[in-house]
């Protein structure tokens, strides 16, 4: 198998990684904005590097991994599918919905595959909380609580093309949320603020925002996040139930310490970012995708799944810009006329 990996900065670079490894990958072709990037990456590997995208297509590949930005997300997901070709592709696929909804029809139209990277759905412990909840073990349960924490804020050059700290960091925590419960979300109400550096009010964004969601069951969520966790990179789940209570990412490496007498110690070694802590999620994300190529597995997360946890993160986003709750049927959807 032949894959083009269009994109090799961070997550890109970690993606070609694993792919070059794969027993049923036989060689990449890589393509980057900066060409020496992707030529040096291409170089450590032992693959081939391509001087553009055009290439990608032209040179034949049998599927097409896509890294970019995200502004560049849905014209190569809609290019892949008019080329036949089964895509993954980085969260989101677009950071609005007419563009979400425009690359999934042109998927849908074209009968081709797109697999999402929420890579959440593929940590130990978020599988762990999924099957104890399908399982019964927490009996009905009652009470979700979600968050994500960066330990230090992104480049103030990169917030206003992040689509805002619901689109671009709490989208894994609704995504996981539904994943997990196995409900919809029907309304939000959140709130955010910018009380930290200037750069996220000069970016229109904030730095910590809160959301509390209530699910089609009842069920009541809330989901927190902030760029200024100096304590450590840190995500969590909390799921209570009438039976019993579990958490994901509560481990030695946890960045929270005690006050109790008796409490745990706080971490030697906190988690410093998400490429360390989800790096085995990472690559059974991308082991899982090249299955769906292959026709092994079917498809663990598509188009229609990243559209609804991106409908939650507008719906957030509306909440906190109208200071009201916001029922999801407010946010435009799937409808079968989207792609006639």
């Amino acid at each position: 198998m032949r894959i083009g990996v269009i994109g090799t900065g961070r997550i890109g670079t970690i993606h070609a990684n694993t792919l070059s490894r794969h027993r049923e990958v036989g060689s990449l072709i890589l393509t980057d904005v900066d060409p020496a990037r992707a030529q040096e990456l291409a170089f450590r590997l032992g693959e081939t590097a391509a001087p553009g995208v055009d290439e990608i297509f032209r040179w034949g590949v049998d599927a097409v991994v896509i890294t970019t930005a995200t502004s560049a997300h849905a014209e190569l997901i809609g290019r892949a599918a008019r080329s036949g070709l089964p895509v993954f592709c980085e969260k989101p696929i677009a950071l609005d919905l007419p563009g979400t909804l425009s690359a999934i029809a042109e998927v849908e139209t074209a009968g081709t595959i797109l697999q999402m990277g929420f890579q959440r759905r593929f940590d130990a412990g978020y599988t762990g909380a999924r099957e104890a909840v399908r399982s019964g073990r927490l009996g009905r349960l009652h009470t979700v609580r979600a968050l994500t924490s960066d330990q230090a804020p992104p480049a103030a050059s990169w917030l206003p093309l992040s689509g805002g700290l619901y689109r671009d960091t709490l989208i894994h925590d609704f995504d996981v949320l539904r994943w997990v419960t196995g409900h919809e979300v029907v309304d939000v109400y959140a709130a955010g603020s910018d009380a930290g550096p200037s750069m996220f009010r000069e970016a229109g964004d904030v730095d910590t925002g809160a959301a509390l969601l209530r699910l089609d069951d009842g069920t009541l969520a809330t989901a927190t996040a902030t760029r200024l966790n100096g304590a450590g990179y840190d995500v969590r789940m909390e799921l209570a139930g009438e039976l019993d209570q579990i958490v994901v990412g509560l481990d030695d490496r946890t960045p929270i310490a005690s006050t109790e007498p008796t409490g745990p110690p706080a971490a030697d070694k906190p988690w410093a970012g998400f490429l360390e802590r989800f790096g085995p999620a990472y690559e059974a994300e991308l082991s899982a995708f090249v299955e769906v190529v292959l026709g092994r597995r079917a498809n663990p997360c598509d188009g229609r799944e990243a559209l609804q946890a991106l409908r939650i993160a507008e719906a957030c986003e509306v909440s906190r810009r109208d200071r009201r709750p916001v029922a999801l049927a407010e946010i435009p959807g799937w409808t079968e006329s989207a792609y006639r």
